[in-house]
């Protein structure tokens, strides 16, 4: 007897209609070859090999909702046999079709909430989850065409005495976690992690798994703050940041053509080279990489320039991380200024921010010169003194230091030095906040963060590690730039960081921070220091409908121009752009453009 017989009689002898039974795992239910796609919207009872599933009930989300999102929680093996056509070999009919199992999956069926609630019955223990489903941008009962998106800025006043670039504190958010994150149907993944052995922060993090060209990427995130709780929320804010960057999945169409098509048809468009170009060696050398050609057909997707208040079309490949073509493979783009808010103008404003501490360090370890050290002990930021305190139990001492150039946004990049000199040697973060002291807590914290998983990938990767440091060609993941500083001969390249041409008092390094009333006040400040570098400041929206709903907005900001962050040893476009040269004259802190020699040829440490 099958389930759906099963199910069958016992709605007759109830007199009650059957409910829609369908498989899953069978295949892939975002393709065409699916038997089961029409059926799906409306079923109420999914079997799977080690479960059934009940559910959605009457919210908004439906069965084929509840089908993609369980699909996407798959190990990797079992998602590229179903979603790449790999070879599958039936093991037999479905197990377990016994009556008690109708029995169970019939009383789940009765007893089931109206609303978008999935009950999950293993067929192992016969144990019972609740889990909540959020409805699927890709569905096609879901999916809308939203038209056009507009960017338009507006004033956001502060509450009543804050002074801070949050409207709302993480805790303020109603994030349904249960939704977010579960093994069933979570948007971010199926569990969140607690960091047990950081010395540090008490982070949380998570991931989710992301289809690209050439297979699966696992998309990481994860938050950071002195509770488990905290740190969960930052953590899901930043994995809906990264959900939102990785493709578009808010309806809005792209537009195919190539940059000159645009042009001739008289539309903004924004050219990537002006964001900057690897070395010509790394285009002859790199199998996958390819100069961007204006007469390529190529996706493009809306922005607007806050510069010159217009429409811009972005090519998708700058904006989403996640996606490739074989047509646009021009750039290996990261989330680098995404950002996420309670409103537009938030969220425009912390990813220009992120733009601008990556140039800011990029300027200041790529040019070689002499820094400024902070005296960290003189932060006026009483829980400053507890990292302090935790690094040194563990071995670390902390060095702080002003990365600003020719930007007046205070930049502060941390470093944790072991002081034996040991494996697991540096670690590195920076951070940028209109308030010095909030730029230089978040560097920390970071910084911090990544020591204890530092130590022990230096003692378990150690030949890896020496192979980094023998030959910098080797670095070519993101991982593999903090791995470099884990070798106990890495403090050779880093030394100005750690013996800083002066160490100086907090309030000698930054003045007082002006208070403002209104995020946008801080955004139009911040916008008008970066025009004034000759660059545009382009917005696009990524916001999703899971994020809409929740009252959140995502966007990228792009600034042609700005030095940008890569990974990789051969894939830096920090060293191919006019800025890295000529910012320090700007400054006042050069008398000419810096020259090759005078450059610090040596990978970043940000990872």
């Amino acid at each position: 007897m099958s389930l759906e017989a099963g199910l069958a009689d016992r709605a007759h002898a109830a007199g009650l209609a059957a409910p829609v039974v369908v498989p899953l795992g069978g295949a892939d239910v975002t393709g065409t070859g699916d038997r089961f796609r029409d059926l799906r919207p409306s079923a109420g009872v999914h079997v799977a090999a080690d479960a059934v599933l009940v559910g959605p009930g009457r919210g908004e989300a439906c069965g084929l909702c509840l089908a993609i999102r369980w699909q996407r929680l798959r190990s990797i093996p079992e998602r590229d046999a179903l979603e790449t056509g790999a070879a599958q070999t039936a093991a037999g009919a479905w197990p377990l079709p016994t009556a008690f199992v109708a029995d169970a999956a019939w009383a789940l069926v009765r007893s089931a909430p109206a609303t978008g609630t999935v009950l999950r019955l293993d067929l192992v223990t016969l144990r019972v989850e609740a889990h909540e489903l959020l409805p699927e941008p890709s569905c096609p009962a879901h999916r809308a065409n939203h038209g056009t998106p507009t960017v338009r800025m507006r004033s956001r006043p502060k509450p009543t005495g804050t002074t801070g670039t949050r409207l709302r504190p993480a805790a303020d958010y109603a994030l349904p976690t249960g939704a977010l994150v579960n093994p069933v149907c979570g948007v971010l993944g199926p569990a969140t992690f607690r960091d047990l052995i950081a010395p540090t922060t008490a982070a949380v993090s998570g991931h989710f798994v992301e289809r690209g060209l050439q297979g699966v990427n696992d998309i990481g995130w994860s938050g950071k703050s002195d509770t488990f709780a905290a740190s969960r929320d930052l953590g899901l804010l930043e994995g809906l940041e990264r959900y939102a960057g990785t493709r578009q999945r808010n309806g809005h169409p792209p537009v195919l053509a190539s940059l000159n098509e645009l042009v001739e048809r008289g539309l903004a468009a924004l050219d990537p080279r002006e964001c900057g170009e690897y070395p010509e060696a790394t285009y002859r050398h790199d199998p996958v990489l390819q100069r961007f050609a204006p007469t390529a057909q190529i996706a493009w997707v809306q922005g607007h320039s806050l510069r010159d208040d217009r429409p811009i079309l972005v090519p998708a490949r700058s904006t989403f991380y996640g996606r490739r073509t074989r047509g646009d493979d021009f750039v290996f783009e990261c989330s680098n200024g995404c950002a996420t808010g309670s409103c537009l103008e938030e969220a425009v404003l912390h990813g220009l921010l992120e733009l601008v501490e990556r140039d800011a360090f990029l300027l200041g370890w790529y040019a070689g010169r002499p820094v400024t050290g902070i005296d960290p002990a003189t932060l006026p930021v009483p829980a400053v003194r507890n990292l302090l305190h935790r690094a040194a139990l563990h071995g670390y001492e902390v060095r702080l230091v002003d990365s600003r150039v020719d930007l007046p946004v205070p930049v502060v990049t941390a470093m944790a030095i072991r002081l034996d000199g040991g494996p697991g040697t540096l670690s590195f973060a920076a951070g940028a906040a209109l308030d010095p002291a909030d730029a230089a807590a978040a560097a920390l914290a970071e910084a911090l963060t990544y020591l204890p998983h530092l130590r022990s990938d230096a003692v378990h990767q150690r030949a890896r590690i020496e192979r980094l440091a023998a030959d910098f060609d080797n670095v070519v993941t993101m991982r593999d730039h903090a791995l470099l500083y884990a070798h106990t001969g890495s403090v050779a390249h880093a030394r100005r960081f750690v013996e800083p041409a002066r160490v100086l008092p907090f309030t000698e390094v930054y003045e007082p921070t002006p208070r403002t009333a209104d995020v946008r006040e801080d955004l139009d400040r911040l916008g008008a220091e970066i025009i004034a570098t000759g660059c545009d400041l382009i917005v696009v929206d990524q916001t999703t409908p899971e994020q809409a709903r929740l009252g959140l907005t995502t966007v990228r900001t792009i600034t042609p121009g700005l030095l940008p962050i890569d990974f990789g040893w051969g894939r830096q476009r920090a060293l191919t752009m006019p800025r890295l040269r000529t910012a320090h004259q700007r400054a006042g802190l050069a008398t000419g453009d810096l020259t090759d020699a005078d450059l610090h040829l040596v990978p970043h440490p940000f990872c």
